[in-house]
Formats: structure tokens, C-alpha cells, sequence
């Protein structure tokens, strides 16, 4: 399959969404932070000098969703229905995992836009805690599920 975002001479440009079908689509992404057990701790009792950290993080990360298109050359700019981040404490794996679920009516996905909230509200988290924890890792930011449009619904293997 080719890739879209380029024409026939190999130059970039903007897929033309004009004749698909307007669908409902979601997507649905996941993604954390590791950090020291201190800096979870920090989190978790709300005592972080700076304010509630989840709660900072959530608003960073449904607001940044909304700017997709801002921040991604070829990205449409979409009508967003609806932006669901959860931020969840691990204090197993000394974590804070995210899953941002977004929806549209629309066009073309929005798997750019759940991908970019997920990693802006992790970035948030490193931003508000790097003062006592520089060494904080965000990994596995991914695309779990996605729906509609012409190629309909797809969905990550579990392995």
C-alpha cells in the first residue's frame, strides 16, 4: 500500500478527504510515564507543589488534541465530539498510564489526534515533575483501536 501524504512526483501534500464518506470514528490510544516511587507518591498525594498533576495533565492532553492539526503538517483539522483521557496511578510499575479515547463525525480519523493528547499529557507529567525527577520515562504510546471510515474497525493483537 502506498503511503497517502504523497502525491505522484513524491512530493508531500494534504490527502484530499472531499469524497469519502462521513462516518463516526474513534480511536483509542495508551501510552505511560515510569518514574522514581518518590515521584508517584508525590502524585498520588496531591501534594506536589505545583498543583494537581493528573488533573493538569488531562486538561493538557484534551486541550492538545484539539491542536492536531496546529502541530502535524498534514493533518486535518477535525470537529472533535468527544475526548475521554484517563490517567491511572501503577504504583506496581511505578507508573502513570494513560488511554485517551477520541471521537468524530467526519470524514478522515482520528488516531493522530488521541495519539497527540495520550503524548502531551505524559509530556505534562514529566513537565510538572522533572524538578524532582529528571530521569521519568514515557514509553509505549501507541494505537489500540480504531473505527469507521472505509477501512473500518481495527484493533491491536493482544500478544
Amino acid at each position: 500500500m502506498p503511503l497517502t501524504h504523497f502525491n505522484a512526483a513524491g512530493e508531500a501534500h494534504m490527502v484530499d478527504v472531499g469524497d469519502k464518506v462521513v462516518s463516526q470514528r474513534q480511536a483509542v490510544c495508551e501510552g505511560y510515564i515510569e518514574m522514581q516511587p518518590d515521584t508517584l507518591a508525590l502524585i498520588m498525594a496531591g501534594t506536589h507543589k505545583k498543583g494537581d498533576v493528573l488533573g493538569i495533565a488531562r486538561i493538557a492532553g484534551i486541550m492538545a488534541s484539539k491542536k492536531t492539526a496546529d502541530l502535524i503538517p498534514l493533518c486535518h483539522p477535525l470537529p472533535i465530539s468527544h475526548v475521554e483521557l484517563s490517567l491511572q496511578t501503577q504504583t506496581d510499575l511505578n507508573r502513570v498510564y494513560c488511554q485517551t479515547t477520541v471521537k468524530t463525525t467526519g470524514q478522515t480519523g482520528v488516531e493522530m489526534e488521541a495519539l497527540t493528547a495520550t503524548q502531551i499529557a505524559l509530556l505534562t507529567i514529566y513537565d510538572m515533575c522533572k524538578a524532582v525527577d529528571r530521569g521519568m520515562t514515557i514509553q509505549g504510546v501507541r494505537l489500540l483501536e480504531k473505527s469507521g471510515g472505509k477501512s473500518g474497525h481495527w484493533q491491536r493483537d493482544s500478544a
